[in-house]
């Protein structure tokens, strides 16, 4: 498969090497500065689940150098998704489908506006990794995992391809029956995971730590179940207590993406995760009113406005 990986952040670099590993044709669309970057140092994986170093690496800075394309792992950060619209287009009119692993909701109805329903699977990933100053990837947890799977009855044939091929990757992979369900579940997961660590500056193990402080994510989980209820999606007290339970088995330095972010010093997600929760929200006429106060507390870091 002709596979082209369009944001090779830590999440997009990782899933394409183990891609590339398991022998499959991967080309990584990049900006200049991260295609300099691949460049000068290469493409390496330092894993708990093995290292890897990508021997053959393909880094291009237009879809003009990519002949043929059959699918598009997108990894690109929320607020650089409107910017890959052209990119994507012309992809797909050579030919691919295109798998969306970012965190939320919203970007599925903007990408099925853009590319069309049928070009759009379902898919979301669960790891936590970095960069480091060599732009090699740093990959501290068991988890790996790729779920995808159709948005629409014609999308199975692909997705049963696609199964055949990660089957072969060192990653955990899952073929999803119920797609929509698992990427609120996800998404709920991720809005309270990310909220706290933020807002609060701290990894999960300070959160877990302190009773009053976890009440907090206990909450946010409730509010986002909710939420996916008032969209005829069926979470239930289960989903929450095992994304508790998911939470407490984090190692205490864990933390997430949207924090590390904020430590580095770069633009934060707040607007496609909290904000597009309390967008959702008020089109269903709900309040979030945790949710609510972990955007607030977030939002003036969204840009690298304050320190």
């Amino acid at each position: 498969m002709n596979i082209v990986v369009l944001g090779a952040g830590a999440l997009g670099a990782y899933f394409g090497a183990r891609l590339q590993e398991a022998g499959q044709n991967v080309t990584y669309l990049v900006r200049s500065i991260r295609a300099q970057q691949l460049k000068n140092n290469g493409l390496k994986i330092h894993s708990v689940k093995g290292d890897y170093t990508v021997e053959h690496l393909h880094a291009v800075e237009s879809t003009a150098e990519i002949e043929q394309a059959d699918l598009v792992l997108l990894a690109v950060k929320g607020y650089h998704l409107q910017g890959t619209f052209p990119q994507l287009k012309q992809l797909v009119d050579k030919g691919a489908k295109v798998l969306p692993v970012l965190n939320g909701i919203e970007h599925f109805e903007l990408l099925q506006q853009q590319l069309g329903k049928e070009n759009v699977i379902g898919g979301l990933s669960f790891i936590i990794a970095t960069l480091n100053e060599a732009g090699h990837v740093v990959h501290t947890s068991d988890q790996h995992n790729l779920v995808f799977g159709p948005l629409t009855p014609s999308q199975e044939p692909f997705c049963n391809q696609l199964k055949q091929i990660t089957d072969k990757a060192n990653i955990n992979n899952h073929l999803s029956d119920h797609i929509l369900f698992d990427l609120w579940k996800k998404y709920m997961f991720i809005t309270a995971f990310s909220g706290i660590t933020t807002a609060g500056n701290f990894p999960i193990g300070e959160a877990v730590k302190h009773a009053s402080t976890f009440t907090i994510v206990k909450q946010a989980l409730n509010e986002m179940k909710s939420l996916a209820n008032a969209y005829q999606i069926p979470l239930t007290d289960h989903e929450v207590t095992t994304a508790i339970e998911q939470i407490k088995d984090f190692t205490p330095e864990s933390t997430s993406s949207m924090h590390q972010d904020k430590r580095k010093g770069l633009t934060l997600e707040v607007e496609h995760l909290q904000g597009g929760a309390i967008r959702l929200a008020k089109k269903v006429n709900m309040r979030l009113p945790v949710v609510e106060t972990l955007y607030g507390l977030i939002k003036p870091y969204e840009n690298n406005s304050l320190s």
